[in-house]
């Protein structure tokens, strides 16, 4: 009985693929997903630590550029040239689904320039999607008082405020909660406030949909895509890493990476 019970729990259990977008061109690090670390390219790195979490017949590099798509091929990845242009990783992530062997039941999009990211997270996303009421899960931490009010203002840092299912109620580039009777030197230490990592699984329809959702108003306002699905009423599901990864956004974030 128990081996028949194991087969069952197998049979059911939803199918997984993660996907990297990758685009050639940046306008502060051009061609950054083939930056050398520890003599591999950065997009390898992401991509070895995704097949260490799903295995890697369940990996994909979506990119726009024949180097990379051969930096992985030739290391014995998968990877596929996007059929058209896109606008940003998670329409580039829709697109390659369409050209993917096998249709999975999740996607998990990773980022390509977090080299270091813990494959323990990308089971920690697909996990958050075991509660069958959710279309979205993204990673988030809790920023952590030592780190400065000046980090936690910076508007390149998303904050994220989440209800007691921890279902994402918005994300903002301003501090988010606002501290009422608090000074703000004190905010830190007055309330919890999390930093959103920005890596995502998707049910498979809920992805192929919302790449032709139109740009919403919170949007364009604070220019961070997930506030479209939000306004479009998709529940996203914040999972909270205790990980801080660091992502690679000019040549000088090259070199604090250290990749063991």
């Amino acid at each position: 009985m128990q081996i028949h019970y194991f087969c069952r729990m197998e049979m059911n259990k939803p199918s997984v693929i993660a996907i990297i977008p990758a685009r050639y061109g940046s306008t502060r690090f051009p061609g950054k997903p083939l930056a050398m670390i520890a003599g591999e390219p950065m997009i390898w790195h992401v991509y070895r630590r995704a097949a260490l979490a799903l295995g890697e017949q369940n990996v994909w590099v979506a990119t726009d550029d024949n180097r990379i798509l051969e930096a992985i091929t030739t290391r014995g990845g998968n990877a596929l040239i996007s059929s058209r242009p896109v606008d940003c990783g998670t329409d580039r992530c829709a697109d390659a689904l369409d050209q993917l062997p096998r249709r999975p039941d999740i996607v998990v999009n990773l980022q390509g320039d977090e080299p270091l990211i813990d494959p323990a997270d990308i089971n920690l996303l697909v996990n958050a999607m075991s509660d069958k009421s959710v279309d979205i899960a993204t990673l988030a931490r809790r920023f952590h008082p030592t780190e400065g009010f000046e980090a936690l203002f910076d508007p390149g840092t998303p904050k994220v405020t989440f209800d007691s299912r921890h279902n994402a109620l918005y994300f903002s580039r301003s501090i988010i909660p606002y501290v009422r009777d608090h000074d703000w030197k004190q905010w830190t230490t007055s309330a919890d406030f999390h930093i959103h990592v920005g890596t995502y699984a998707f049910r498979t329809d809920v992805l192929s949909a919302i790449a032709s959702l139109p740009p919403s108003p919170l949007e364009q306002a604070e220019k961070l895509e997930q506030l479209r699905w939000l306004e479009a009423g998709y529940r996203i599901r914040v999972a909270l890493t205790a990980n801080h990864s660091i992502s690679v956004d000019t040549p000088d974030d090259l070199k604090r990476i250290q990749v063991k």
